[in-house]
């Protein structure tokens, strides 16, 4: 499809211009979104609101387990007891501040963990 035709297409089915200088490509990809809404439908009302949120730079939950100050993790790992105080802007693990728990799980198995994952705060993915 050429890009007046695409450029067309967009404006048909959205009602405005396409965005100044937008490439082709993403065009096309645009284009062929609007078309899968209007056949299928768009995203779920809980998804467009988080967006929304996301785009006007409100507040938005955070992904990953809320823990607060002062909370600690302990962890068996091979026969050893690994304990993990929370902080306010990190993680302390044997005197040593860390920014994530990945850090630390890394540390105490030499291999790459989802940290929350390996101190039991998320459950396995299905």
């Amino acid at each position: 499809m050429s890009r007046s035709s695409l450029i067309d297409q967009h404006e048909h089915l959205i009602s405005a211009p396409p965005p100044k200088g937008i490439s082709t490509p993403l065009l096309c990809r645009l284009v062929a979104y609007e078309v899968q809404v209007a056949r299928c439908g768009g995203l779920p009302l809980r998804t467009r609101n988080k967006l929304q949120a996301i785009a006007s730079d409100q507040a938005v939950a955070p992904a990953g387990p809320s823990l607060r100050s002062g909370s600690r993790l302990v962890r068996d790992w091979n026969g050893v007891t690994h304990v993990v105080d929370v902080l306010k802007g990190g993680y302390r693990y044997q005197g040593h501040v860390y920014r994530s728990l990945s850090a630390i799980a890394r540390e105490i198995t030499g291999a790459r963990w989802s940290g929350p994952r390996f101190f039991g705060l998320k459950g396995a993915s299905r």
